[in-house]
């Protein structure tokens, strides 16, 4: 990259990964690839296929010299303190872990005696090799993120970025790590014997012999942008790109304003004067953000708003957040989609594995027939931003979050394009009615299928989505 990096100066290249399969490869070869140093940052880490083979290779990195960093937050590494602790031990890897808890299992105790703390936990999600090239975007380290499963599968969006900006995610990194909220492992969990690297290695091994991850391997290698990844011919889109991050003594209450994400972008990404594209797995506007969003409609900006349906989330509670806020956005002038949890594949597909099957695309946000967990926004078609950051208070002001600003009309060309194309295709899109009801029309290609109550829902669950908006939770959410 030295050549093409040098006759851009101030540039840094951008490859959105979509492509849950890309998006799991790039991280693996970014290890392999690592010569000085890997700073790894995480909200989730999961035990299963794809994380115990990420940490093999974070393993086998340690082992020909590369110094690793590995920063969890504490709350979603489920059974993995043993794991951490032996790798914590070797010489070239460090581990630490924000905002921990005390009480290491069951966690939820800790919640019932320091929820104020516990409830504030690290969302961010940063991969850097060393300091030339990074990942970030919505993406946590677990089988549902990479496509490696049968179940739920999360439509996301991270970008490999690579030349100036790699170098300043990594100085994000170390202040992060040097926070007050990051404390090594070797003094949260408890020792355990050199062996469990072995162990480790073991497991690794497993998962490559299972059935299951030999076809999903098959099917990462045979995707064209595994090659390109490996030879070192991918396409990049050269723009001026900015990080924006809280400050980690966000997480303490302690952080100035302008240390906050949402301060940042305003500063960064400015005003929509045209449109606004939003695509926000947990969308919980609030008052406030109703209000910003009707303000805009009514200066003449376009705004699309792309979240999940109550079929598709993951969080119930949080969609109780948002529907809320449904009729008056809409009375605003706001337009809403709410992405479907099920497209069928094509008919010469039908009978091939989720593991397998190349994924069909909601536009740049990943595959359709799944629960979006893609966070990004385009303005006017010039600026995007792809991160961490949910259109929710949780992320306001309890979370960090991390992400770019991105100066490129044509990454936020394609979001504007999804909108236009595959989202209506992909999405509920939801109206009102002349009586002020709420109606969701479903496309399925030519053939339009009108809704009139929440689309593959029961009784009961709208019933408890609708208690669940009277309660004063949104700060929470």
């Amino acid at each position: 990259m030295a050549p093409a990096l040098a006759e851009r100066p101030g540039l840094s290249g951008i490859h959105p990964l979509a492509d849950p399969r890309e998006a799991f490869a790039a991280r693996v070869h970014g290890a392999r690839m690592a010569e000085r140093t890997l700073d790894v940052q995480y909200y989730i880490w999961r035990r299963d296929t794809t994380g115990t083979l990420l940490l093999d290779a974070l393993h086998e990195a340690a082992e020909r010299g590369v110094r690793v960093r590995l920063l969890l937050d504490d709350n979603g590494i489920s059974g993995l303190d043993e794991i951490l602790s032996a790798l914590d031990a070797h010489p070239n890897i460090e581990v630490r872990l924000f905002n921990p808890f005390v009480v290491r299992s069951p966690k939820f105790i800790g919640y019932l005696t320091d929820f104020r703390r516990l409830n504030r936990r690290m969302h961010n999600k940063s991969f850097t090799v060393d300091a030339q090239a990074t990942i970030v975007g919505g993406r946590n380290v677990g089988d549902e993120y990479f496509g490696a499963t049968d179940g739920v599968l999360f439509s996301d969006l991270d970008v490999l970025a690579v030349g100036p900006i790699a170098a300043e995610v990594e100085r994000d990194f170390d202040r992060y790590w040097a926070s007050a909220s990051a404390y090594p492992v070797n003094r949260i969990a408890l020792p355990v014997s050199p062996d469990r690297l072995e162990q480790l290695a073991r497991e690794a091994a497993t998962a490559e012999r299972d059935p299951a991850a030999t076809a999903y391997m098959n099917a990462l290698k045979a995707l064209p942008a595994y090659r390109r990844i490996i030879d070192g011919t991918l396409a990049f889109e050269w723009a001026k790109t900015r990080i924006v991050s809280d400050d980690p003594a966000k997480v303490l209450g302690k952080a100035p304003s302008n240390g906050l994400i949402g301060h940042q972008l305003m500063e960064t990404i400015g005003v929509p004067t045209r449109e606004l594209d939003l695509v926000s797995p947990y969308f919980v506007p609030t008052e406030a953000g109703a209000k910003t969003f009707a303000d805009l409609a009514a200066k003449g900006v376009k705004v699309r708003v792309l979240t999940n349906a109550a079929e598709a989330t993951d969080v119930k509670v949080v969609h109780s957040g948002y529907v809320k806020w449904r009729r008056a956005l809409l009375e605003s002038g706001v337009q809403l989609f709410e992405l479907r949890r099920e497209v069928a594949p094509p008919a010469d597909k039908a009978d091939t594995t989720p593991r397998s099957r190349p994924e069909e695309r909601t536009g740049p946000f990943g595959s359709s027939g799944a629960s979006l967990h893609a966070k990004t926004f385009a303005v006017d078609a010039q600026r995007a931003f792809v991160g961490s950051l949910n259109f929710d208070p949780r992320s306001a002001h309890l979370n960090t979050e991390l992400g770019f600003v991105i100066d490129s009309p044509a990454l936020a060309g394609r979001i504007e394009s999804a909108f236009d194309t595959s989202v209506p295709q992909n999405a509920y899109e939801v109206r009102l009615a002349d009586d002020g009801s709420l109606y969701w029309l479903e496309r399925r290609g030519s053939d339009t299928i009108r809704h009139d109550t929440e689309p593959n829902t029961s009784w009961l669950e709208r019933l408890w989505i609708r208690g669940l908006s009277l309660l004063p939770i949104d700060w929470m959410l």
